[in-house]
């Protein structure tokens, strides 16, 4: 019947009993295929993982600025990772970054955000990961 109707006759689903077939053009089948592919594909959400730098002697002003720039990330859907790096001599005294680390937490966490990875201490950095809240 399909060849006298120029159509191909397409498997649908093999390991049923019996097959089932559709008679329908091949070709006009990988198109709609190719096409739920590509809308599928536009739905999707891609989160990106932005990072955010910061030292145990930074001043009031560039902490605040970071934490906007990271409340603008969290904005727009994205999970921040926030880094606090010691260096030198700032090994010595690791309590004092960890205030100012615990504190900058806070102050994201006012901001709607959500600790996704609570602070853990890396070698010479702290690191911890936050999410945006949920939207209202």
């Amino acid at each position: 019947m399909a060849d006298s109707e120029n159509l191909d006759l397409i498997e649908i689903s093999p390991n049923a009993v019996p097959p089932v077939v559709k008679m329908m053009d091949y070709g006009k089948y990988k198109y709609q295929i190719q096409k739920k592919l590509a809308e599928a594909k536009k739905k999707q959400v891609v989160i990106d993982v932005k990072e955010m730098k910061f030292r145990p002697n930074i001043e009031r002003h560039d902490l605040e600025v970071k934490i906007n720039h990271i409340e603008k990330f969290l904005d727009q859907g994205d999970k921040v990772k926030l880094l606090m790096q010691f260096r030198g001599r700032e090994m010595a005294h690791k309590e004092i970054g960890l205030a100012k680390f615990d504190e900058i937490v806070k102050a994201v966490l006012d901001k709607g955000a959500i600790i996704e990875a609570p602070s853990k201490f890396m070698g010479n950095r702290v690191i911890a990961m936050v999410a945006p809240g949920k939207k209202k």
